[in-house]
């Protein structure tokens, strides 16, 4: 018993690691961005193709609401909204939380754009290539698509929780 905690304690630890390392994407830059329709915190389902030549969209993964990191990454992007602003670009958080979830999670960090539940089948999860399936979760990743409907830039893990890339990309979309 006394080897079993330590072991236990320690996979305790890294399960949040996990989350931000596992699940890689085989999507690349320039391929088209899988279609989708979420249900969203908005109350309006989402679909991506409606957004196509009208605005560029940031989708933030996030494995759990609630949980440090993924905290930390949504309040990130609603502090740094106004870099998006000008650009074109709708910001959404997607994660494999329900919608209540989400709503709750959403009204506490007091985020004013549409977080997306991937909850029911977990397939965008899958279709992005970030779904981890012994969790349920999604791995920590952002994705900016253009216009166009074309994946422009992609960060993974731990430097995803950093709006700086997807914001940058975003103004030199605006500039082409």
């Amino acid at each position: 018993m006394k080897r079993i905690l330590p072991v236990l304690f320690t996979t305790l630890l890294a399960l949040p690691l996990l989350a931000q390392t596992a699940g890689k994407t085989t999507l690349k830059v320039g391929d088209l961005a899988p279609d989708f329709t979420l249900p969203s915190t908005t109350g309006q389902p989402v679909k991506l193709s409606d957004f196509r030549g009208k605005k560029h969209i940031v989708l933030a993964f996030y494995p759990a609401a609630f949980t440090g990191g993924c905290t930390k990454e949504m309040q990130a992007y609603q502090f740094n909204l106004s870099k998006f602003e000008g650009t074109d670009t709708q910001v959404f958080g997607v994660s494999t939380d329900n919608s209540p979830s989400q709503k709750r999670f959403a009204e506490d960090l007091k985020v004013t754009f549409p977080m997306l539940s991937d909850f029911a089948t977990r397939k965008v999860s899958t279709d992005y290539g970030l779904l981890i399936p012994e969790r349920g979760i999604a791995s920590r990743a952002t994705f900016v698509i253009d216009k166009e409907g074309r994946i422009q830039h992609i960060e993974e893990g731990t430097a995803a929780i950093d709006v700086t890339g997807a914001a940058n990309v975003c103004t030199r979309l605006v500039k082409r």
